[in-house]
C-alpha cells in the first residue's frame, strides 16, 4: 500500500514564485498546513541565478508612470501579451517590491536612500530594480527567511513528483518519490500550485540549470492541460561560451556594448534608438545577422560569437554594480571584464510558454494553479522583457498562494478519495516503464542528441525544413529503446530522475517543435526566414497543446489573445 500525506496547500518547485506562494498561503490562516515539494535544496532552485533586476514603477514623480510600463510589455510581447494580465503584472508588483524591502532584501540604492533602479531593454524608463547584479540571490534568500518563520509550512527536499492526482478536473494531489530512501508516496490536498519553472534544458546551449527539465510542465499535460505558445523561446543575447552562463542585461543597462570584429557598435544598424537596450528577441537577431554576414569572432571551441565591451565603465564602477558578472567571466571565460571584451552568444533563457492558466493563474483543473516560469497566462506574448519574470513570479506567487488557501478553507473538512487505479497506472509507467525497462541506448546520448537537434533546428531564425527535420529527430528518439536504468539502487538514484527528465523533454521538445511549425509567421521570439512577417490576420492568436494519450501527436488548438487598450502596430525601436 503506498503511503499517503495529507496536506492543505501542496507548492510543487521552491523558486522566487514558490516560495512567494508559500508565504501567501501560509499567511492566510495559520491552521493551513503547507507543503512545499523541490527536486533540489531550496537555496538551489534556478531562481538564485537570477542577476539583472525586477520591474517594477517606482517613482512615478520622476516620469514613469504604470501606463508606460504596460504599453512597453505588451509591444515587448509583439502584442500577443493578454493585456489584462500584463495590467495586472504591472499594477501589482511595486508592492511586491516595497514587501521584499519589509523582509529584509537588501536593494541597490542611491545616495540618498531610496530603491535604485537601473535602464533594461525595451523599457522606457529605468525601472529594474536591482540588488547589484545578484538580485535573484538575494530575493530568494528574503523569501527563504520569510518562510521559516511559518510553522506551518513544511519543506520536502529532493523530491521528486511524477505525476498530478486527480478526479475528473480536479484535482487531488500529486504522485512522487523521496530521492534519500527511494520511496513512493501520495501527496494529497484540496489545493495545489506548480512553480517548477521552465524548459530550457531542452537545448544544450543554455543559462539554465542542469535541473530545469520539463517535470512539471509535463505532469500537467500528461494529467490533460494545455501547453500554451511553447515555440516562444527566448534566445538572451549574452551568453558566455562555452558554458552559455548568463552576462546578465543589467551589463547592457549599465553601459555596454556589443562589437562585432570590425569593432563597429553595430546595434546602431538594427535599432537606432535603443541600440543594445532594444528588447532581447531583436538584440539577438541582430547578433546572427552580423555573424551570418562574416562580421563575428571565432571562440577557440570553433563557434561564431561577438564580443561584449564593458572596459569603458572602469574597475570601480563594474566591481561596484557588476561584481558577480566580473567573477563569471573570469572563472568560466578566463577574461576579466574590467580589461577586455567577453565572448558572447544568445542563449537559450526563458520559455514563454507553459501551463495554460487564466490571469488569476487558475489552471484547467479546480483548484490547481500555476505561478512563474512553469505557467502561460500570457505575461510575456512571443517575447518577455528583461526584469518582467521576477516580477512575474512574484506577483502570481503572490496570487495563487491566497487563492489555494481560499479554497483548500472551504474544503477543510472534506474527506479526498484517491483512484489506486491511477496510483497503479503511475507505479507501472514509471517502474516497469523505465525503473525496470530494458535497452541497449545509452539515455544520456538520447539527451544531448535531443538538445544539440534543439540548438541545431529551433535556434534563433527558423525554417520549416529545420523545425520539421528536428521533430521528425525528436520522434525517431522517442522510440528508441533508452527507457531503463542501469544504477538499480534505491536510495538517492540520481540515474532514475535523469531518465525520468528525459521522458518529459522528449514530449515537450515535441511541442515545441509542433508549434514552430504551425505558426507561419514571425513574431517576437518566433522568426521564420520563409515567413519573415508577422501576420495579424492568421496568427494573433495563442497555440495550445494537449497530450495525446496513444502518443501519436499532440492535439493543437488556437485560443485567443484578449486586448484590452492597445491594437497592434508595427514594433520599432
Amino acid at each position: 500500500m503506498t503511503e499517503t500525506l495529507s496536506y492543505d496547500v501542496i507548492i510543487v518547485g521552491s523558486g522566487l514564485a514558490g516560495l512567494r506562494a508559500a508565504i501567501a498561503a501560509a499567511s492566510k490562516n495559520k491552521t493551513l498546513k503547507i507543503a512545499v515539494i523541490s527536486k533540489v535544496q531550496v537555496m538551489r532552485s534556478h531562481s538564485v541565478s537570477a542577476e539583472g533586476g525586477t520591474a517594477a514603477v517606482l517613482y512615478d514623480n520622476e516620469g514613469d508612470n504604470i501606463e508606460s510600463h504596460i504599453y512597453d510589455t505588451i509591444k515587448g510581447s509583439d502584442f500577443l501579451a493578454d493585456q489584462d494580465v500584463a495590467e495586472r503584472l504591472v499594477n501589482s508588483i511595486p508592492r511586491e517590491i516595497i514587501q521584499l524591502d519589509r523582509w529584509g532584501m537588501p536593494w541597490s540604492r542611491r545616495d540618498n536612500g531610496r530603491i535604485d533602479q537601473r535602464k533594461f531593454g525595451g523599457y522606457s524608463f529605468p525601472r529594474a530594480t536591482y540588488a547589484q547584479d545578484k538580485v535573484g540571490f538575494y530575493e530568494m534568500q528574503t523569501l527563504y527567511d520569510t518562510c521559516l518563520k511559518f510553522d506551518n509550512i513544511s519543506f520536502f527536499n529532493e523530491w521528486f513528483c511524477t505525476s498530478i492526482l486527480h478526479e475528473g478536473n480536479n484535482f487531488q494531489g500529486f504522485t512522487c518519490i523521496e530521492m534519500k530512501s527511494g520511496n513512493f508516496l501520495n501527496i494529497t490536498a484540496p489545493s495545489g500550485i506548480i512553480c517548477t519553472g521552465g524548459a530550457g534544458r531542452i537545448f544544450s546551449f543554455s543559462t539554465y540549470a542542469y535541473s530545469s527539465t520539463p517535470d512539471g510542465l509535463d505532469m500537467a499535460y500528461r494529467a490533460g492541460m494545455a501547453l500554451k505558445d511553447m515555440e516562444f523561446v527566448q534566445f538572451h543575447p549574452t551568453g558566455i561560451l562555452p558554458s552559455g552562463i548568463l552576462i546578465t542585461e543589467g551589463a547592457r543597462g549599465e553601459g555596454g556594448y556589443l562589437i562585432n570584429s570590425e569593432g563597429e557598435r553595430f546595434m546602431k544598424n538594427y535599432a537606432k534608438e535603443k541600440l543594445e537596450l532594444a528588447p532581447r528577441d531583436v538584440v539577438s537577431r541582430s547578433m546572427i545577422t552580423e555573424i551570418q554576414a562574416g562580421r563575428g569572432f571565432k571562440h577557440v571551441t570553433g563557434v561564431d560569437c561577438l564580443k561584449l565591451d564593458l572596459t569603458h565603465l572602469g574597475e570601480e564602477r563594474i566591481k561596484e554594480k557588476l561584481a558577480g558578472i566580473r567573477e563569471i567571466g573570469i572563472k568560466f571565460s578566463g577574461i576579466d571584464v574590467i580589461d577586455e571584451p567577453i565572448e558572447v552568444r544568445p542563449v537559450c533563457h526563458y520559455m514563454m510558454g507553459g501551463i495554460h492558466s487564466n490571469v488569476d493563474g487558475a489552471t484547467e483543473f479546480n483548484g490547481l494553479w500555476v505561478a512563474g516560469e512553469a505557467s502561460c497566462n500570457s505575461t510575456h506574448g512571443a517575447n518577455r522583457l528583461g526584469a518582467n519574470s521576477t516580477s512575474e513570479c512574484l506577483v502570481w506567487g503572490a496570487i495563487t498562494g491566497e487563492l489555494a488557501a481560499n479554497h483548500a478553507l472551504s474544503k477543510k473538512n472534506m474527506s479526498i478519495n484517491i483512484d489506486d487505479k491511477q496510483i497503479l497506472q503511475e507505479e507501472k509507467r514509471i517502474y516497469d516503464g523505465i525503473f525496470r525497462g530494458r535497452g541497449d541506448v545509452n539515455p544520456y546520448e538520447v539527451r544531448k542528441t535531443l538538445t544539440d537537434t534543439m540548438d541545431e533546428k529551433a535556434y534563433v531564425y527558423r525554417n520549416e525544413n529545420d523545425l520539421i527535420d528536428g521533430l521528425k529527430k525528436i520522434r525517431s528518439l522517442k522510440l528508441m529503446s533508452w527507457k531503463h536504468v542501469n544504477d538499480q539502487a534505491k536510495e538517492y538514484n540520481t540515474n532514475f530522475i535523469n531518465v525520468m527528465e528525459i521522458d518529459s523533454m522528449l514530449r515537450v521538445a515535441e511541442v515545441v517543435l509542433l508549434g514552430a511549425i504551425n505558426r507561419r509567421e514571425s513574431r517576437g521570439a518566433h522568426s521564420r526566414i520563409d515567413y519573415p512577417y508577422r501576420d495579424d490576420n492568421n496568427f494573433l492568436k495563442h497555440t495550445l497543446a494537449y497530450y495525446s494519450s496513444d502518443e501519436t501527436e499532440p492535439r493543437m488548438e488556437w485560443h485567443p489573445v484578449i486586448f484590452t487598450r492597445y491594437a497592434p502596430v508595427e514594433r520599432k525601436y
